[in-house]
């Protein structure tokens, strides 16, 4: 009997997530369809995003399946900007 309700618990769990996955398509899609960007800002938007979507998905089965959630990457650092001295001014005192 406790084997049936697990296999119908994990029935369940795999399609609230196929829902979830298919939603965050269709609103990505929605998303896209409706920005007023150009083509190269919306496919480095639809990259980004899509990777989010993969990695979620994957600590989202992580849970289902009980194991421990794979630690986050830390965000990559941007190089600092260059800072530019101020022109001293020609006159002396």
């Amino acid at each position: 009997m406790a084997k049936a309700k697990k296999a119908k618990a994990k029935k369940k769990n795999s399609k609230l997530l196929l829902g979830a996955v298919i939603g965050a398509i269709a609103g990505g899609i929605a998303g896209v369809l409706t920005a007023p960007k150009s083509g190269k800002e919306t496919q480095a938007d639809i990259k980004r995003e899509g990777k989010k979507a993969i990695s979620k998905a994957k600590r989202e089965a992580r849970k289902l399946q009980g194991k421990k959630p794979v630690a986050k990457k830390p965000a990559a650092k941007k190089p600092a900007a260059k800072k530019i001295p101020a022109k001293k001014s020609g006159k002396k005192k």
